[in-house]
C-alpha cells in the first residue's frame, strides 16, 4: 500500500514538474525563508555537533562510517542503473557492493576503490531526468536542503523502495532506524564542513550560489558529467540586460564618466588647459619649475665655447693638409708633361 501511494505521489509531482517554465525558482520567497531556517538550525545546533564529532572521532573511524553508508547507497545506484538501461555500469556497481560487503567488512573498508573499480552515483531523480522529465521548480527542503520537484519525489521513491535503512523501520526497529539515520546525517554534515565554510566566505549571496551550484551539479549527473550550455550562463537574470531604470548616476559619477570619456582626446585645447594649469600655480612653484628648466639651458651655453674652439682648430689644421696634397699633385702633373715634351722633341 505504501508503494502504491509513493507511485501515485510521484506521478502527481512529475506532472507538475512537466510544466516547467523558464524561471527555475518561482518559489524564491518561500525557499529563502526555509533556507534561513536551515541556516539558523545548522549554525546553532547541527554544525557544532558535526565539529565536535570531527574533533573527537579519529579519522579512520569517520572514514569507515562514511564508507559504510556509501556502500549501502550502492544498492540504490544499481537499481537506477538498471532503470536507465546502463547494464555495464550496473554490473560494475554490483561488483563494488559485493567486494566491499565481503572483503571490506560490511563496507567499512573501500576495497573496490583500492582495486581501481569506478564508482557511480545514480538515484531515481536522475532516472526521471534521464528519460526526459523536467526538473520542475527549485525547492529548499527543511533540514535536507536544496532540491527540485523532480529530485524531491525521486528521493522519496528511493527512500521507500531501495534504501536498506528503511527496512529497519518497516520491521519494527524504529529506534535502531532513527539512530542509524542520525549517524548518517551527522556523517554527511561532517563531510560538508569545509564546503559550507567556503560558500559563506566566498559568495555574496549564499542562497543563489547554492541554488546555481545544485542545479548545475544535478544536470551534470543526469548527463554523465556534461553540463548543458544554458546552465553555464546565469539563467535567472539575462546576461546582457540594460541598466535598470531605477538606478541613477550621481553628479559626481556623471562628472567622472565625462572625464574618462574626454581623457584620450588631446589637442590645442588640452594644451591650453595644461598651460592654464601651469600658470595657475603659486609663484614659488613657478620659480621652482623655471629653475629646474633653466639648468639644462645654462649647461648647454657653458659647453658651447669649447666646442666652437675645437671646431676652429680642426678646420685650421685640415686646410693646410689639403693645400699641400693639391700642390704635390700639380707638381707631379707638370713633371709628367715635361717628360712627354722631352720625348716628343727627341723623336
Amino acid at each position: 500500500m505504501k508503494t502504491l501511494k509513493a507511485i501515485v505521489l510521484t506521478a502527481v509531482l512529475v506532472s507538475v514538474s512537466g510544466c516547467a517554465t523558464t524561471n527555475k525558482d518561482p518559489l524564491e520567497g518561500i525557499n529563502r525563508g526555509i533556507y534561513k531556517f536551515n541556516d539558523v538550525a545548522d549554525r546553532y545546533a547541527i554544525k557544532p555537533v558535526a565539529k565536535a564529532y570531527k574533533a573527537v572521532a579519529p579519522t579512520p573511524v569517520r572514514t569507515g562510517i562514511s564508507n559504510f553508508f556509501s556502500n549501502l547507497g550502492t544498492l540504490t545506484t544499481v537499481v537506477n542503473d538498471l532503470l536507465q538501461l546502463k547494464f555495464a555500469q550496473a554490473f560494475t556497481d554490483a561488483g563494488r557492493f559485493v567486494i566491499n560487503s565481503t572483503f571490506g567488512i560490511a563496507g567499512f573498508i573501500d576495497v573496490a576503490s583500492m582495486d581501481k573499480i569506478e564508482k557511480h552515483q545514480e538515484d531515481f531523480g536522475q532516472t526521471m531526468g534521464y528519460w526526459g522529465v523536467g526538473s520542475g521548480a527549485y525547492l529548499v527542503l527543511p533540514i535536507i536542503g536544496p532540491s527540485t520537484v523532480r529530485d524531491a519525489s525521486g528521493l522519496f521513491i528511493d527512500t521507500v523502495t531501495s534504501d536498506p535503512i528503511t527496512y529497519l523501520h518497516n520491521t519494527g526497529q524504529i529506534r535502531a532506524h532513527n539512530q542509524v539515520r542520525a549517524v548518517q546525517f551527522l556523517d554527511k554534515r561532517t563531510q560538508l564542513l569545509d564546503a559550507t565554510d567556503l560558500v559563506d566566505d566566498a559568495s555574496i549571496d549564499p542562497y543563489a550560489f547554492m541554488r546555481d551550484a545544485y542545479l548545475q551539479r544535478r544536470a551534470s549527473l543526469i548527463q554523465d558529467g556534461l553540463v548543458p550550455k544554458e546552465l553555464l550562463q546565469d539563467e535567472f537574470e539575462p546576461a546582457d540586460e540594460d541598466v535598470p531604470s531605477h538606478t541613477e548616476l550621481t553628479p559626481a559619477a556623471a562628472d567622472a564618466v565625462l572625464l574618462q570619456s574626454a581623457a584620450p582626446i588631446e589637442g590645442p585645447e588640452a594644451q591650453a588647459a595644461e598651460g592654464a594649469s601651469v600658470t595657475s600655480q603659486s609663484p614659488v612653484q613657478a620659480l621652482e619649475v623655471s629653475a629646474v628648466e633653466a639648468e639644462p639651458a645654462e649647461e648647454v651655453l657653458e659647453a658651447l665655447p669649447p666646442l666652437l674652439e675645437q671646431a676652429d682648430q680642426s678646420t685650421s689644421e685640415e686646410v693646410p693638409v689639403v693645400e699641400q696634397e693639391s700642390a704635390a699633385i700639380v707638381a707631379g702633373i707638370d713633371e709628367t708633361l715635361l717628360m712627354l715634351d722631352a720625348g716628343v722633341s727627341a723623336q
